[in-house]
């Protein structure tokens, strides 16, 4: 068995695979001969599977999931990890604003302090616009404040797994694979590992700088806690509340001749249309609930395998089609 499983999800990244293992592999020397590197990948468009493959060619450590369509990146990343098979599991992003250089760290952490999940947290976020990085802070201030579990600040999908862990998340059930959250959620020893997140090397992100940030935020919210439900049923009732205490004042007022209330089209415009847009705005948030369950009760699989380049047919997990090819 490797003593170490890299899992590196990547989509439309050809420009990056090669400085990624140029700068990936010294580092793993300098632990252990003994790993393998798992590239998961959403059909891409341009060079990035042959690429891979020609870098297998010269080092068989290197593997390759091909997905039979896109899946998305935490598709990609749990894919990875149900895959490998490694003592200790680090999965990390190919366009090196995770630094290989961190790994050697990572690792003597984890053999030497006894930490089962190590994870990297960003001093700085270069690179990244004012807008991501405001939504990024609201995102994890609101779910540490509403889960049931706390997911550290400034943190990505890159982190050190011990096997132990990854046998636990791959129990899980979760269809959305926030694995963030879930490292969380099966808890264990864990030590955060300050660093300085350097810009993109090459390409573009493929996630949208303010509705991707949105979307993984929400879904972190949604998945780990119900305190949007009970905030909805909070201003329902506070909305009632005051709607009451204004008919009250309204009716006191004229009783005691204290003011004369004219009728008014554009008030009463106004007013049904904030209370339309908090209605409508309710229903989304019970909406996104209750897609939740929807999703989680068709059991899909989270990903399928077109074809798994370097593994045995035996790490197959149960369950996930795909080709094996050696």
């Amino acid at each position: 068995m490797p003593l170490l499983s890299i899992v590196a999800p990547v989509y439309n990244e050809e420009k990056n695979i090669k400085a990624f293992l140029d700068a990936l592999k010294p580092c793993l020397e300098q632990v252990s001969q003994d790993y393998e590197i798992i590239f998961a990948m959403d059909p891409s468009t341009d060079r990035t599977e042959e690429l891979i493959l020609a870098a297998r060619e010269k080092d068989p450590r290197v593997k390759l999931l091909l997905f039979s369509r896109r899946f998305g990146q935490p598709a990609a990343t749990w894919a990875g990890l149900s895959y490998s098979s490694g003592e200790a599991v680090i999965v990390i992003d190919a366009d090196l604003q995770d630094p290989p250089s961190l790994i050697p760290e990572m690792c003597r952490i984890w053999r030497e302090e006894g930490y089962k999940v190590v994870i990297p947290q960003r001093r700085s976020r270069k690179g990244e616009n004012p807008i991501k990085k405001m939504v990024a802070y609201l995102g994890y201030w609101f779910i540490n404040k509403t889960a049931s579990v706390e997911i550290p600040r400034n943190t990505g999908d890159f982190r050190l797994l011990d096997r132990r862990v990854v046998d636990e998340l791959m129990g899980l059930k979760e269809s959305h694979g926030f694995l963030r959250g879930l490292t969380a959620v099966v808890g264990f020893k864990t030590k955060l590992l300050p660093f300085d997140r350097d810009p993109r090397l090459k390409g573009a992100g493929k996630y949208n700088p303010l509705t991707g940030s949105l979307k993984i935020g929400f879904n972190g919210i949604v998945a780990f806690s119900g305190s949007l439900l009970r905030m909805m049923g909070g201003a329902g009732f506070l909305m009632a509340a005051l709607s009451l205490l204004a008919a009250f004042l309204l009716f006191l007022l004229r009783y005691l001749n204290l003011y004369e209330f004219a009728t008014g089209l554009a008030t009463l415009g106004i007013l049904l249309t904030f209370l339309t847009g908090c209605q409508l705005m309710s229903l989304g948030i019970l909406g996104a609930y209750i897609g939740r369950i929807y999703e989680e009760t068709k059991l899909r699989p989270k990903f399928i395998v077109d074809q798994a380049v370097g593994f045995d047919k035996a790490a197959a997990p149960q369950g996930e089609g795909g080709r094996t090819d050696a």
